[in-house]
């Protein structure tokens, strides 16, 4: 079941929120969308569900469109979280999985085994209120997958939680993914992304800047990184040909450098000067390109 966006385009007034956005996002795939506060993520959300009208372009999940036939198959992690606090967790949940078709039984059954996973199986009678704002997001995220959704939308699934919980939520998505769910998320951290997608989509200001299989998309970049570690002034290499950045750190520098050989040519110039620890060419990050791409303006 391939979600597919062809030309799509979203304004406010005068404003562009979505320009001429086209994407094809294969089943059973894990997809990312980058960009920072008003970029267009959520926007772009809100029309694949059908939740904001388009102004312009298609968007077919499976040949067709997304309607209320289609919404029981479909998971979404909405940003501003929206549960109810005076709820206790057992009442809300197997409410909302019993909208998509779930009966009551199937749906406590499912809200147990994702309580006992996520390790708060003693929440089932709890207040949502009750909760911290970390384990709200795990009742937020049980929500959204309780029914087992073919598609799943996460915007921002990670934003708050602290690195334990984290990892626990993305194990739960790389399972999800691997049992046959269609992901896309969005983030305002890069490191996920690179970690979990094979293919995304950095916005800014509405337009599509970078898109494609994240391999393709570093190769296509051109430059690396090379990490020096060593006990020697290193301060030379800031006006070396062909080192395009210079970052000193507290073991040497990090440089961004235009091609493999010039890390041959840097590597000639160390000869004689001192111990080097570490000599290491990287490829570059997902923040390296997003800053080329993008500069100054993410937020």
């Amino acid at each position: 079941m391939t979600l597919l966006l062809n030309q799509v385009k979203k304004r406010f007034g005068k404003h562009v929120a979505v320009n001429n956005l086209s994407l094809e996002i294969p089943a059973n795939e894990m997809f990312g969308f980058l960009g920072g506060n008003g970029a267009g993520k959520t926007t772009t959300f809100r029309m694949i569900l059908g939740l904001l009208d388009r102004t312009a372009g298609e968007i077919t999940w499976n040949g067709s469109p997304i309607n209320y036939e289609t919404s029981s198959s479909i998971g979404y992690l909405p940003e501003e979280r929206g549960l109810y606090p005076k709820l206790r967790v057992k009442e809300q949940i197997v409410y909302l999985a019993r909208l998509r078709g779930m009966g009551k039984n199937e749906a406590l059954k499912e809200l147990e085994y994702w309580l006992e996973r996520f390790k708060v199986p003693d929440y089932l009678n709890q207040k949502v209120e009750e909760l911290s704002k970390g384990n709200q997001q795990k009742i937020q995220f049980i929500s959204s997958v309780i029914h087992k959704p073919k598609l799943l939308i996460l915007d921002e699934p990670f934003s708050g939680l602290d690195p334990i919980n984290v990892e626990m939520l993305k194990e739960a998505v790389i399972d999800l993914k691997n049992e046959g769910t269609s992901i896309v998320f969005s983030s305002h951290r890069m490191e996920h992304v690179e970690e979990l997608c094979e293919n995304l989509c950095i916005l800014q200001k509405g337009n599509p800047v970078v898109q494609g299989s994240l391999r393709q998309i570093k190769r296509s970049f051109g430059k690396k990184n090379l990490a020096i570690h060593a006990d020697i002034a290193l301060d030379f290499l800031k006006d070396f040909q062909g080192v395009v950045r210079y970052k000193q750190t507290p073991e040497g520098c990090l440089l961004q450098i235009t091609s493999e050989a010039v890390s041959q040519e840097i590597f000639q110039a160390l000869q004689g000067k001192g111990f080097v620890r570490k000599f290491a060419l990287e490829e570059p990050s997902l923040q390296d390109i997003f800053i080329e791409k993008v500069g100054a303006t993410y937020e």
